[in-house]
Parts: structure tokens; C-alpha cells; sequence
């Protein structure tokens, strides 16, 4: 894989930071859960593609509405990056669901249960 150029690198916060702002209070989708983030984005060196990875706190049924709605929110989220964002060309968005997060969470619970039991098995 490539590595990223300061410009990228750039643009790819850039991006971050303005779907992260028109997530909190442009999508009046009900299907796109409140505690949803962007946890990361890559714009294409070209400025065509742009991959979101999004989280959501809630169960699965949750998490896939949310992408639904992310889905076909995605025309309103793209004039509303042209708008704020002055670039050549303003990326297709497409929208991934990332388990980061709730993976690290679940790592922790069953590190937090085994040092538990550890204690209790000592005394």
C-alpha cells in the first residue's frame, strides 16, 4: 500500500472533521443512530472515492439502519462537503462500518473479567 503524502493526510482530516459535523446536526434520516462517528477516512490520491468508516454505539439492527441511512443520505452529505470543503473534485462517499471500537471495548470487559477471576481464585 501507499504510503500517504502530507496532502492527503491533509485532506483526509479535513474530510473527517466536516462529516463529523454534518453527521451531529445536517442527517435528519431517523434510521442514523445519534452516537454515530467517523472513526477514520481515506480520500483516493485522484479525489474521486472516499472510504468513511463510521461507528455506532447499539446493537446490530442499529448499525445497519445507520448505514442504510447513511446510504441514501449520501447526495445530501456530499453537496454539504462541496459546500464546506473547497476542493477540485468532491469524493463519492462510501460509508463502512468499523468494529474497532466495540472490539476494543469487548477486549477490555473480558480482560477486566479475567483479572477478576484471578484475584478471586488467589484469595
Amino acid at each position: 500500500m501507499r504510503k500517504n503524502s502530507i496532502k492527503n493526510t491533509r485532506i483526509n482530516t479535513e474530510v473527517q472533521r466536516e462529516l463529523s459535523n454534518i453527521l451531529r446536526g445536517g442527517i435528519k434520516d431517523p434510521r442514523v443512530a445519534p452516537m454515530t462517528s467517523v472513526v477514520a477516512v481515506e480520500v483516493a490520491p485522484d479525489l474521486k472515492t472516499c472510504k468513511a468508516y463510521i461507528s455506532v454505539l447499539g446493537d446490530k439492527k442499529a448499525q445497519e439502519d445507520t448505514i442504510k441511512g447513511l446510504q441514501s443520505a449520501e447526495g445530501f452529505i456530499r453537496r454539504e462537503l462541496a459546500r464546506t470543503i473547497n476542493m477540485r473534485n468532491t469524493p463519492e462517499i462510501k460509508f463502512i462500518m468499523d468494529q474497532s471500537i466495540e472490539y476494543g471495548v469487548n477486549m477490555s470487559k473480558k480482560i477486566d473479567e479475567l483479572t477478576r477471576d484471578l484475584k478471586d481464585g488467589d484469595e
